[in-house]
């Protein structure tokens, strides 16, 4: 049996696709070819991704060539996609999950309250609110480009600290001097884990051999919490389930790009009840104000 994997280009996204690769060679003993496939989000390195259609940008093309065939599945960063696939696709694998957290790296030890006056890079808009909630002070500057290129542009001075997701500088085994995790911020939805996607019915063995319980279960409330708000919607938005002890503990926040208002909250429920309770945690949240947010900005 042959198949080919869909994915972007990156040094991070190849390899998350060879780790994909090499456990269905191994547990399957299939031949495994990657496909790679350049998205919007690659041709445009210029623009916050915000202003250019934020979710969706970066797995768009690949489930095009998913739908014509012309590859068998996908491997995206869960965190890259929209709440709503489209018709015919599904998400055959959630895989163990990575850190979810965010890191700050920065070219001198700097605690949070230290940012206020430095220049800090991020695109994220989820990044960006909560900062300004944290550090009102901080100087907040765009960041686009891989990581490689995030950190050049730090070590060159551009920036005093960098935001970026700890799971790939740990899949790249990155080496940083100085950095700190940021558990004071809610992730991205599903940032950690990644995401097999196929055509419905297909591929039941991959499913098999690289299904997480936990993780989706995880990745089901969150992903829950984003489709209530608004799948791909470009507002400040996170959120991060815990799966312990069959609770399952969800923690979200809506919040405007200025930082303020800022709705935040957190909710229990069970590993049965995933859904629901990313759907009940939103509810709560659009109904304290977060639906206001989305009506002022109206774009959703």
């Amino acid at each position: 049996m042959k198949i080919r994997i869909g994915t972007r280009g990156s040094k991070l996204a190849l390899w998350q696709a060879n780790h994909v690769k090499e456990q269905i060679e191994r547990k399957l003993g299939w031949e495994v070819e990657l496909v790679i496939i350049k998205t919007k989000g690659d041709k445009i390195t210029d623009v916050p991704l915000a202003k250019v259609g934020g979710k969706g940008l970066f797995v768009k093309e690949i489930e095009e060539a998913l739908l014509r065939k012309e590859v068998d599945i996908a491997v995206h960063s869960l965190k890259d996609m929209p709440a709503e696939l489209p018709e015919g696709l599904e998400i055959i694998a959630f895989t163990e999950r990575e850190s979810p957290w965010d890191l700050l790296i920065s070219n001198e030890p700097l605690k949070l309250e230290d940012l206020a006056g430095k220049r800090v890079g991020t695109s994220s808009l989820r990044r960006t609110a909560q900062l300004k909630q944290l550090v009102p002070e901080a100087n907040i500057l765009t960041l686009r480009g891989n990581l490689d290129t995030r950190l050049r542009k730090l070590q060159e001075g551009q920036y005093d600290a960098i935001i970026v997701a700890e799971a790939g500088v740990k899949r790249l085994q990155v080496e940083v001097k100085y950095s700190r995790v940021l558990k004071e911020f809610i992730p991205a939805i599903g940032q950690g884990i990644l995401a097999i996607e196929a055509r419905k019915g297909e591929f039941e063995e991959i499913r098999a051999i690289l299904d997480n319980p936990k993780s989706r279960a995880e990745a089901t409330a969150e992903r829950a919490f984003l489709e209530m708000i608004g799948g791909s919607c470009q507002i400040p938005v996170g959120a991060f389930a815990q799966a312990l002890d069959g609770k399952l503990h969800l923690k979200g926040f809506i919040a405007h790009p200025s930082g303020n208002p800022f709705f935040k909250g957190e909710m229990e429920g069970t590993l049965e009840d995933a859904a629901s309770t990313g759907k009940s945690l939103a509810e709560k949240l659009l109904k304290e104000g977060g639906l206001k947010i989305l009506q002022e900005i109206g774009i959703c």
